[in-house]
């Protein structure tokens, strides 16, 4: 099947596109043609402006498969995958199937260093400090059980993080001694400088190592990472940064965040396949961090040391590429834009509204996708319930060290008519009565 003009014309334009991609039945479709089209057309226009434009995003939209009978607001735990994805995680799955030995081994694993350089590109950073992980926590625990630590060494991170990392680190101090210092926060704040204030009164001269969370996963504060890991890697402090939910989300480069180590889950705001992540670490620090898994040479300098998984689905590994050639097809800078328009634009809504509130930053500096909503009188368990029962809304409730409401989470794939149905489902359960 020929190649119409505007599609030819548009990937034409876009170097990372294989030929393989071309192959894929959505680029074959009528939808891929009309979304290429619109990219091609849009493509002088602000990201700024592009984030009004709900024409171009329902075109955006149709690229995933979308259920007509839920809302789903729910994207900050896991992210659909756009249709490309989904195809070539079929494709990749059917070929390794045909001879698994000798596609999967021989073949498919070949193909893990372009996709090690094409996550370097999107990280800004060298291809030799990326790992290919299967999500965030296998990364971050790479590191926390990684790392040389003995007992007495100090470690400052907060009761806000990620339960997963917080266990790993408990189990780090029950096994081999070290010290937690925990800071607990009141979000939403919008000073910056009072939370680096806060983690810096906390160093001391054994402070070893300090875990941020670049984006609380609960209520969508954004953490100024980087001016706390410039106070800290001035005191010889180490610094590993969560980043399940700032990648692929906020438009910034690893290296500008002057940590030494990050983890990443890719399933999230990349929408790559469920069950893959990303592993940055710093060059010169590979060498001295242990792999989580055995390595023929735990001491050397090679990133891939922290690949030695055994078996693993190749197909999913595969697509992490279709995922990132989608992304670059959008733009880092497009996508920002439009979920922080999604995201102003039902919060603005009901910010006035009697009993509601939302428990998220409202600078854009300190603010995402995500926001945390609250209803007085209701638990969150309560207004999840008649978000879902009532509208079909799905939502999460979050109850968590001094944060509580519900999560809501929108994508580029969501729609300002959506966003309508919630605006009118908080007023009306606002509004109503209380059990």
């Amino acid at each position: 099947m020929p190649i119409p003009p505007s599609r030819r014309k548009f990937l034409s334009s876009v170097s990372s596109l294989t030929a393989g991609s071309l192959l894929l039945p959505y680029y074959q479709s009528a939808q891929g043609d009309a979304l290429l089209s619109s990219l091609e057309s849009h493509k002088a226009e602000q990201a700024t402006q592009l984030a009004h434009d709900e024409t171009f995003w329902y075109q955006v939209r149709q690229a995933y498969t979308v259920s007509p009978a839920i809302i789903n607001l729910n994207n900050g735990g896991v992210s659909p995958q756009p249709k490309v994805v989904q195809e070539a995680v079929e494709r990749y799955n059917q070929i390794s199937n045909e001879t698994p030995t000798y596609y999967m081994w021989r073949i498919l694993d070949n193909g893990r260093e372009p996709i090690r350089r094409q996550l370097a590109q999107l990280a800004g950073c060298s291809p030799d400090e990326i790992a290919i992980q299967r999500n965030s926590s296998e990364a971050l625990e790479a590191i926390i059980f990684g790392l040389r630590l003995k007992a007495g060494d100090e470690v400052v991170l907060t009761k806000q993080d990620y339960p997963n990392m917080i266990n790993a680190w408990k189990q780090r101090a029950h096994r081999d001694g070290i010290v937690l210092k925990w800071l607990d926060f009141e979000f939403p704040i919008e000073e910056p400088q009072s939370i680096v204030d806060k983690f810096v009164e906390a160093f001391t001269d054994r402070t070893k190592v300090v875990h941020l969370t670049h984006i609380i996963n609960w209520m969508g504060q954004v953490l100024p990472v980087a001016a706390i890991a410039k106070e800290a890697r001035n005191r010889g402090i180490e610094v590993l940064v969560d980043g399940a939910h700032s990648f692929a989300q906020l438009p910034f480069e690893i290296p500008e965040l002057e940590c030494d180590y990050f983890g990443t889950s890719l399933h999230k705001w990349l929408c790559a396949p469920f069950g893959t992540g990303m592993l940055y670490v710093k060059k010169e620090k590979i060498s001295q961090l242990y792999p989580l898994f055995g390595a023929p040479d735990p001491e050397s300098d090679n990133i891939r040391k922290f690949e030695h998984l055994g078996t693993r689905s190749f197909a999913i590994e595969q697509a992490i590429g279709q995922a990132i050639h989608f992304h670059e097809m959008i733009g880092a800078e497009r996508k920002a834009e439009r979920l922080l328009f999604l995201r102003n634009y039902w919060v603005d809504q009901v910010n006035d509204v009697p009993g509601v509130s939302v428990e998220s930053p409202q600078h854009p500096k300190f603010s995402c996708a995500i926001a945390l909503l609250a209803i007085d009188g209701l638990s969150p368990r309560q207004v999840h319930d008649k978000l879902f029962r009532g509208y079909k809304i799905h939502t999460t409730a979050i109850v968590w060290e001094n944060i509580s409401g519900v999560r809501i989470t929108p994508n580029v794939y969501t729609l300002r008519s959506e966003l309508d149905v919630l605006i009118k489902a908080i007023k009306e359960i606002a509004a109503a009565p209380k059990e």
